[in-house]
């Protein structure tokens, strides 16, 4: 019986109340760091990761590293990853063992929620997995869908079938369904949940969590069912959800594919994706990218220690660029930052607000986003969040 210390949970700001959407920087690796790293602010303890999605950037490759990355936890730690939708995360979260990270990732609509494991907090147990094979929706090797667009048969067949395999009581939240259906099969009144997918039972258990409510959480996708029972004590719960607002209207002009060089890639990767600077033992200066010196005597110093960087700051000058510029969204908006305390700037673009708000002297957080795609290949770094736009 797995315990639940601490739920963390996050929203893009851009779409509407009902429906939010990711940001052209976004993607699920961006949105699960966001929902771990708000689960990590009550200093909890993570032993291994398990990333639940059906929306994975990297299928023949792992997304383990730059999540741990933009975590901030041990590269050496077990990274789990699931392809699935709400009832993968539950059954995840059931076999759980105490220090486990579980997060839940959806892109459209999008979301991400993450739970942290411990000896004690909030109380769950299985209380029921059904298995049976209903493929409304599928996927082929190439990623083309096919929905067989029959909602009756779904929701007959599906979903009610499935709740009566299962001899569960009266659940008082249903994920992985719309909320007119949830509501038909709920006690009481359940919350609205902003996704359908592999984070929406973790959403679901925040409410919970929040409103102290016990009984049975279900969650659903095509007839697969997966059942816990919440069975009391507490949980902290963290959420970055800022207030949704349209997306500004961009420019984008294709046909300017920049290739990647892995070799570059692979040098950087750990000072990029941790935010790290350089820091050489006989001096007290952070070298930010870091990057080798010449010694007095003229040979090449490399022997550089990295060093975590704050990850707030204040706008030291801001541009915006209006100017259509090949492979990426115009207009946009570039910010040096000066960090918190350690006398670097950075030169960073800014995320989650439109391009002429910020101004010098804003206040905000860096945040782990996707700043391209090269050669197929996402690659990451940090951007600039103001405080309006951050949680």
């Amino acid at each position: 019986m797995p315990f639940i210390a601490a739920i963390g949970t996050y929203l893009p700001c851009w779409g509407c109340d009902v429906r939010r959407i990711i940001g052209d920087d976004e993607d699920a690796i961006t949105l699960a760091v966001e929902a771990g790293r708000a689960a990590l602010q009550g200093g909890a303890t993570v032993e291994n990761v398990v990333l639940v999605s059906r929306d994975l950037p990297l299928t023949e490759s792992s997304n383990a590293a730059v999540l741990l990355a933009g975590l901030g936890l041990d590269p050496e730690l077990e990274v789990t990853e699931r392809l699935g939708g709400a009832p993968a995360t539950l059954d995840a979260l059931s076999s759980a063992r105490p220090r486990t990270m579980i997060v839940g990732v959806d892109v459209d609509p999008a979301g991400a929620a993450a739970i942290v494991t411990a000896d004690r907090g909030l109380q769950v147990r299985t209380a029921a997995r059904v298995a049976r094979s209903l493929p409304v929706r599928t996927r082929n090797a190439v990623g083309v869908v096919h929905d067989y667009g029959d909602p009756r048969l779904l929701h007959e067949r599906g979903l009610v079938a499935s709740l009566e395999a299962a001899w569960l009581d009266t659940p008082v939240a249903v994920a992985g369904v719309d909320h007119g259906q949830a509501a038909e099969l709920c006690v009481g009144r359940p919350a609205e949940l902003p996704t359908t997918g592999a984070s929406a039972g973790l959403f679901a258990l925040s409410h919970l969590a929040e409103t102290g409510t016990t009984g049975p959480l279900v969650a659903v996708e095509q007839a697969n069912l997966s059942g816990l029972t919440v069975a009391g004590g507490s949980a902290a719960v963290y959420r970055r959800e800022s207030p949704a607002r349209p997306k500004p209207s961009t420019i984008f002009v294709a046909e300017a594919d920049i290739p990647i060089s892995l070799a570059a890639y692979e040098r950087a990767f750990e000072a990029k994706t941790r935010w790290e600077a350089g820091k050489f033992a006989d001096s007290e200066q952070l070298d930010f990218p870091p990057r080798y010196r010449v010694a007095d005597n003229g040979a090449l110093a490399t022997g550089y220690e990295l060093v975590a960087l704050p990850r707030v700051g204040t706008v030291y000058t801001s541009v915006s660029v209006h100017l259509p510029v090949p492979g990426l969204r115009t207009p946009y908006a570039l910010a040096i930052v000066e960090l918190d305390h350690v006398g670097v700037r950075a030169l960073v673009k800014v995320t989650g607000a439109e391009p002429d708000s910020v101004e010098i002297g804003d206040r905000g957080r860096l945040v782990l986003r996707r700043v391209a795609v090269r050669s197929g290949v996402p690659d990451y770094g940090y951007a600039f969040q103001p405080e309006a736009g951050a949680a």
